[in-house]
């Protein structure tokens, strides 16, 4: 079966390391993508507060251009992507005045967007449309001397999940799970990692990310998995920082849950980017390999 893939700024970007496993777990599994042609930048969540109808249109472009192909579906792995395009879908379901002025715009290049193209991630796709018995048959190398937490953090399920629980959700729990990996129980899954908050207020940011890291060393992790590439930024880059400010050693390494898989798989650390971790020590080197 073949996906439509909308692989955003953020992966071409700091979050290169995700699309370069995610494509290499996609490949290992049979997964076909088509990437969206000519995309354009989504906008982020940022962009929100200076024009709604330009960040409409900015998602609509791009959802427009699939549907010209033939789509209707949408597998984007970046958190911000995945809200924004579920965000814009919605507004343009329940304020036919946005779609009319979206549609206006649109038009001037010479599409027009419907609104109803699914958006999926690939937590749902994986877990959900049979990818976890393939998954399981490229299995090569099991990973069971670690321990872990995954970490989804709170823009995925907020508000718009529709394919775990937004609480608790588990997608991630259970695919990790299939390496081998001990998935620890973890209480801040969803909790926000504070994302730009980092820049614009340091103190509060970074003590954000201590509360996250910390419970993670308590519970002995050996490592932190996550899904989105602005938590993986923060969970990583913020570690000197911390260290220094609350004078404990933290010295977690921040994976993406596709590297996880791919390590699995028998894929090997530059293929998966993981040498681009910033966190990743000469021993936890050792022991992947």
């Amino acid at each position: 079966m073949k996906y439509f893939y909308y692989p955003g700024c953020s992966l071409r970007g700091m979050g290169k390391a995700y699309e370069e496993s995610w494509l290499k777990v996609c490949q290992k599994i049979g997964l076909q993508l088509e990437e969206v042609k000519d995309w354009n930048c989504c906008g982020s969540t940022t962009y929100l507060g200076f024009d709604e109808i330009k960040s409409l249109v900015l998602v609509s472009r791009n959802l427009a251009m699939l549907e010209k192909e033939g789509g209707s579906e949408v597998i984007t792995p970046c958190i911000a992507c995945y809200y924004l395009f579920n965000r814009t879908n919605h507004n343009l379901r329940d304020y036919p005045q946005l779609k009319t002025e979206t549609n206006k715009m649109l038009q001037e290049v010479g599409l027009t967007y419907s609104g109803n193209v699914k958006v999926r991630h690939p937590l749902d796709v994986l877990v959900n449309d049979g990818w976890m018995e393939k998954i399981s048959q490229n299995i090569e190398k099991r990973l069971e001397r670690f321990k872990a937490v995954c970490y989804y953090g709170c823009q995925l399920f907020r508000p718009y999940c529709e394919f775990d629980n937004p609480s608790n959700p588990k997608n991630m729990d259970i695919l990790v799970g299939l390496t081998g990996v001990d998935v620890l129980d973890y209480p801040l899954k969803t909790k926000c990692c504070g994302a730009i908050i980092t820049s614009n207020i340091p103190e509060k940011g970074l003590e954000l990310v201590y509360v996250l890291l910390k419970e993670a060393k308590k519970r002995n992790a050996d490592f932190i998995v996550v899904t989105c590439p602005l938590c993986q930024f923060n969970l990583e880059f913020q570690q000197e920082k911390i260290m220094k400010i609350y004078e404990e050693d933290i010295g977690l390494p921040i994976l993406y849950y596709t590297q996880v898989l791919g390590l699995a798989m028998g894929l090997s650390l530059k293929e998966l980017g993981i040498r681009r971790c910033l966190t990743l020590t000469p021993e936890f080197e050792r022991a992947l390999i």
